[in-house]
Formats: C-alpha cells, sequence, structure tokens
C-alpha cells in the first residue's frame, strides 16, 4: 500500500530494495550518484577530497558534502546509523535436512524477535564473490520468490507452547526449503542460477533471510506502516535523503552508515573500527591540514548518532519510565542515559532541539526503565573513538528487532528534515 507522502514512499522503496546491508549500501550509493556525488577509491591518493564524495566497503558507506572554502580545521556535522538488522544469516556449509525434508543451516545474527521469523514466506539476500584469485567479484543476490519457511510445531503436539515459546536456535530455526534428500551445493547451484553464473564459479559467499512481505502503510486512517528492517534503514535512509536536501556546499558535512551495530560494532565495516577515523584525517590532509587542524576539527565537530527509539506500547505499560513515554508520530526521540548507553548529553538536547525549531519539528525525550537493562547504539563508541560531541536520536517505533516493525507514517519525514536542518548547519 502506498502513501501519499513521498518521504514515506522512497523509504518503502529504499527498505524493499536493501534486503541486506550490501544492499542498502548500493541503493544509497544509487540515490548519492543520481545528484552528482563521485565515489572515491579507499585504496588510491586522494588529491581533492573536498566537494561531494562518498567511499562504501561492504556493508558500510561514508558520505560528505565539503566546500571548497572549508580550510583546515573546518568542524564537520555528522550522522551516523547502521546498515545491519537482526536476523538469520546462513551457514558456509548450508546444506542440511533431516526426515525427507531440505533445509538450510543458519546462525542467529544479533537480538532477533525469534519468534517473529515463524511461519513467514522467506527470501534469501546478500552477495556472492565470483572467480577466484585477485580477480574475484562481488555481485549482489536478492532472491525474492518464497523459497524458504521456518515452520512452526502444531499447537497439538506442544499444548503448553501458549504459554511461554521456547526456541532453541540450534534445534529449531533451520527453515524449510524442499523436500527430499540434501544434496552439498545445493544453495550455492540455486544462486549461481540466479546471477547468472555456474557454482564453480563462486568462491564465498555472505547470505541471509529476508521477509518477503512488502512495506505497507498501516491503520485505518494509513497514521503506521508496516516494515521489516526498519530499525536501521529508516535513520540511514534519513540521513542519505537530509545530506542531499540539506544544500550544506559552505561547510562540512558527513552521513556514516556503519555495518555490525547488532552486534557490537567491532569490524573493520563498524563505528568501534577505524574506517571513519582514517576518511576524517584523510580529507583533513588533502584539503591542507595536519594532524593538529584535525584534532581542532574534531574539537569543534557534532555526531547525531540515529537510531529507532522505543515508543510506548498500550499492552505493556509498565515496561516503561512513566514520565518518559514516547509515541508515534511525535517527532525525533531525543534518548536519555546517565550510565552512557546513549551519548547524549544537555548541550547537545539543546542543540538539537535549537536545529529541530528551525524546521518546525517538534522533539521527544526518551528515559530508560531504571529497572530494565538498556541498548545501546554507535553514539558512544563514536564520541569515545573520535572525542566529537554526540546526541543519540531516533524515530519511535514499536516491535522493534522483529522480522516486521511498526512505525509511525509521519516520523520519517520530520527524522529526514531534523537531520537535513542539522547537516545544514
Amino acid at each position: 500500500m502506498q502513501s501519499s507522502d513521498p518521504v514515506l514512499n522512497d523509504l518503502f522503496s529504499y527498505i524493499a530494495t536493501s534486503p541486506s546491508p550490501f544492499h542498502a549500501v548500493a541503493a544509497a550509493a544509487e540515490r548519492l550518484e543520481a545528484v552528482g556525488f563521485t565515489q572515491l577509491d579507499e585504496a588510491e591518493r586522494w588529491t581533492e577530497p573536498a566537494g561531494r564524495h562518498f567511499v562504501k566497503r561492504s556493508g558500510a558507506l561514508i558520505a560528505w558534502v565539503r566546500s571548497d572554502a572549508a580550510g583546515p580545521g573546518t568542524p564537520v556535522r555528522l550522522v551516523g546509523a547502521h546498515t545491519d538488522s537482526p536476523n538469520l544469516r546462513i551457514k558456509p556449509n548450508p546444506d542440511t535436512g533431516r526426515a525427507g525434508y531440505r533445509q538450510l543451516g543458519v546462525e542467529v545474527y544479533g537480538g532477533p524477535l525469534l519468534n517473529s521469523w515463524l511461519d513467514r514466506d522467506l527470501g534469501i539476500s546478500g552477495r556472492v564473490f565470483v572467480g577466484s584469485g585477485t580477480s574475484t567479484e562481488q555481485q549482489l543476490v536478492q532472491i525474492n520468490s518464497p523459497v524458504a519457511r521456518v515452520a512452526q510445531l502444531a499447537i497439538h503436539l506442544d499444548r503448553e507452547v501458549n504459554d511461554g515459546l521456547k526456541l532453541d536456535r540450534q534445534q529449531h530455526l533451520a527453515p524449510i526449503w524442499g523436500l527430499g534428500a540434501p544434496t552439498d551445493g545445493d544453495l550455492v547451484a540455486e544462486v549461481a542460477q540466479t546471477i547468472g553464473t555456474s557454482p564453480e564459479e563462486i568462491s564465498g559467499f555472505d547470505l541471509m533471510l529476508h521477509d518477503l512481505t512488502v512495506p505497507a502503510s498501516l491503520g485505518i486512517d494509513a497514521t503506521m506502516y508496516a516494515a521489516p528492517r526498519i530499525d536501521n534503514l529508516a535513520s540511514c535512509h534519513a540521513a542519505v535523503i537530509g545530506l542531499i536536501d540539506s544544500g550544506a556546499e559552505d561547510g562540512f558535512s558527513m552521513i556514516c552508515l556503519f555495518d555490525h551495530e547488532e552486534v557490537g560494532s567491532g569490524s573493520a565495516t563498524g563505528a568501534d573500527g577505524a574506517m571513519l577515523a582514517h576518511v576524517l584525517e584523510r580529507i583533513e590532509l588533502g584539503c591542507g591540514g595536519d594532524r593538529e587542524s584535525l584534532l581542532r576539527s574534531t574539537t569543534g565537530s557534532w555526531c547525531v548518532s540515529a537510531d529507532g527509539a522505543h515508543a510506548v506500547h498500550p499492552n505493556y505499560l509498565d515496561r516503561y519510565e512513566p514520565d518518559h513515554h514516547v509515541v508515534l508520530n511525535g517527532g525525533p526521540v531525543i534518548k536519555t542515559n546517565t550510565n552512557e548507553r546513549y551519548a547524549t548529553a544537555a548541550d547537545g538536547v539543546a542543540m538539537f532541539r535549537s536545529v529541530c525549531e528551525t524546521v518546525g519539528v517538534a522533539t521527544q525525550v526518551y528515559s530508560h526503565r531504571t529497572n530494565l537493562a538498556c541498548g545501546s547504539t554507535i553514539g558512544p563508541l563514536t564520541a569515545a573513538n573520535l572525542g566529537i560531541r554526540t546526541i543519540d536520536v531516533g524515530s519511535a517505533q514499536l516491535s522493534m528487532h522483529s522480522a516486521r516493525e511498526l512505525g509511525g507514517s509521519e516520523d520519517p519525514a520530520l527524522l529526514t528534515a531534523a537531520l537535513g536542518a542539522f547537516l545544514a548547519t
């Protein structure tokens, strides 16, 4: 179901074409290239890093706009988000099965609501490498036909299931994708046929399952929307469109779409890695700066860490801080935690509220219930690793980490406007 809101419709398109982090990066790069951004090669010398550029590495992308007039030490306005979502990822030796069923071996990635993956029509997506040696080439894979399903046990065989479903990650989550005896190479053969190559040419893969239900407006008044991977493709989309629409041509603005946030960010493409620090340093040096001017730049910079926020759930009010209820379509949420699970401090709150006021966007404040463990984001990692002042924000949602999540239909446009205004300051 389409919406009358062009931002929401474009978000639907972005989510539908981004079933994996690799697709999310490709879709973001396509939008950037369409408006004049050029890709730089990380392996080459950057002689002119000012202008409108981006780099992409696996499931991560960094894009920036830097004016030719922005001299050494110019502070950066940075938006960070992440491309990955909790899901089921296919194991290296995937072909398995029992009792006359062909199945796929999967590993749980991140912290999904496992029950939400039951009895859904699932496709396969990710990337493969074709060729061998130094001539390998990455190709994206997106099988959008219903090829797999994690079938739930009938209630007649588990009469207590409605008193508490317990799923063993090793035993109960292997999806069925055919009948008969499994044969080594079945999955690779299917993927090879999909991309038009031979199984022998595929030298490696990173593949995962995705729900095939398309994003849609929801509710009798269409005030909500349902989609997979709202956490955190909604923030990635808002960051990309915010950078494109910001008109930030007389300063230095940047977006960073990291991978692996859902598993701690400790990777070459995660927020706890060196990718962002290296890109910032190379841009500064390429614009005539040095280590001293780089440190002056980071001291004066701001980062908005954009990730999903918990909307209050009407059926579970006891799980929320009673004086900090966050609602759908209430505008971007400023997320706070005194134990530094979020990086927000008072100066960041003042800065972000001021930015939002310039475009008429209301804000909300979230504080986690004190007797419950709080999640975290890329915000504290960016603040700690780079010394950049950081604030955590995001759009409110329900069903976070479900295979299909729920958001407010007005929130994507509100977050996009807020991030665009921030990047333009």
